[in-house]
């Protein structure tokens, strides 16, 4: 648990800190934040309650390096309350109960003076349901101002009762500007001069991803005093550009999915190792594969749809890094099975009569008739199990989705 106190008012840099360089140039007011002006510039919201000395539960939602503690600290600053910071990777439900607790306890003894300390919970979406189930009467009372950050999408991983008291807020990836700027300042932190193709380079190297690239620098002039691209490359470990948010992410995903759908085994591992390597959120590999073993492989391997239910189920119970042989079984089974994309296809022809034709009137042997009048206005009438009557709406009879 760290704790910052609100009176925090310097932002210069103090480098015989034993701390690392992403903490020593971690803006403390909203002036030295780079990027996200869609959030902090002029009469944007965040900048707004900066002004006003303003804070409300809230989530932050974007990828890695982006601001997101940040601009929680620099909220705390500013609004003159505690900082109470928390990983969902780290903690659990007596860490969360013991920090309440206490702020429970200075609600009661101050009362109407009391201000609730912001609980900042990293990474929210590691919190199972009963945990975050836990933290909603403490945000429903003002006990604790929660402000969460995720990479994840907080529509699949943040319960609806507890994003429903969030104001959620989207980070965007910084700008190449915004990140040159961050190396320039951490040059002239360090005194020493970073070329421009090295300011690339690391940018690259760090996928956009702002601590990244300070923490390569960082490395990098400890290691040698110096930063030029050889250095880079001696101290950067072998990697796979893929942007959980960018082009790459989808065409990754797209490749390994036609990949199978060819029946192409080899191109297949090669792509799941590709996302793998890349940092990909497993539990988003395996949706895909659910969704796959319908629309690809469907009624010519019905078991397909278990096997890969199977492995979404064996992610989730196993963890990383394991979880990969599950995926790797997983493809291997669906890149190998026989396709028959006929039920996806007719359901998808079927769903644009639907949107383009409206609520045709169901047939009146298809429909209910609980009272006597509709059964005298032939509601029910003979309809016939097991016939082969067409029973579409009158508008499309005869039409053959199914072939």
């Amino acid at each position: 648990m760290t704790t910052m106190l609100q009176n925090q008012k310097s932002s210069s840099y103090d480098l015989s800190e034993e701390s690392p360089l992403a903490q020593l140039l971690r803006p403390v007011k909203l002036d030295d934040v780079v990027g996200q002006t869609h959030l902090i510039g002029p009469d944007k919201p965040i900048k707004k309650l900066v002004d006003n000395n303003q804070i409300f539960s809230m989530l932050f939602w974007g990828p890695p390096g982006v601001g997101k503690t940040t601009l929680a600290r620099i909220l705390a600053i500013s609004s003159q309350r505690e900082f109470i910071e928390l990983s969902a990777v780290a903690v659990g439900k007596s860490d969360i109960k013991e920090v309440v607790l206490k702020a429970g306890q200075q609600q009661k003894t101050l009362g109407e003076t009391y201000q609730s300390p912001v609980l900042f919970l990293d990474e929210i979406h590691r919190f199972n349901k009963a945990q975050q189930d836990y933290l909603l009467p403490f945000v429903e009372k003002g006990t604790i101002i929660l402000i969460g950050a995720t990479t994840e999408n907080p529509s699949f991983e943040v319960i609806a009762p507890l994003l429903s008291r969030l104001r959620v807020f989207v980070l965007e990836e910084l700008e190449l500007e915004d990140l040159k700027q961050l190396v320039q300042k951490a040059a002239q932190t360090l005194k020493t001069k970073i070329s421009s193709q090295t300011t690339t380079e690391l940018i690259y190297l760090a996928n956009g991803d702002a601590r990244a690239v300070l923490t390569l620098i960082d490395h990098t002039w400890q290691t040698y005093g110096k930063i030029n691209s050889q250095h880079l490359k001696n101290l950067s470990s072998k990697f796979l550009r893929h942007d959980k948010q960018g082009d790459s992410h989808y065409d990754t995903i797209s490749a390994l999915i036609k990949s199978m759908r060819a029946s192409n085994v080899d191109a297949s591992l090669y792509y799941l190792a590709r996302l793998v390597e890349g940092g990909e959120d497993p539990k988003f590999i395996a949706r895909r594969l659910v969704i796959f073993a319908s629309e690809d492989v469907g009624l010519a391997q019905p078991t397909a749809l278990v096997v890969a239910n199977a492995v979404f189920d064996a992610v989730q119970k196993i963890g990383w890094p394991e979880a990969q042989i599950n995926l790797a079984h997983g493809v291997t089974y669906l890149a190998q099975a026989k396709k028959n994309r006929q039920a996806y296809d007719a359901f998808m022809a079927a769903k644009n009569d639907a949107r383009q034709l409206g609520n045709l009137p169901i047939p009146k042997n298809l429909r209910n008739a609980p009272t006597k009048l509709m059964s005298q206005l032939g509601y029910g009438k003979d309809y016939e199990m097991y016939s082969k009557q067409d029973l579409l709406p009158s508008k499309l009879k005869g039409k053959k989705y199914f072939r």
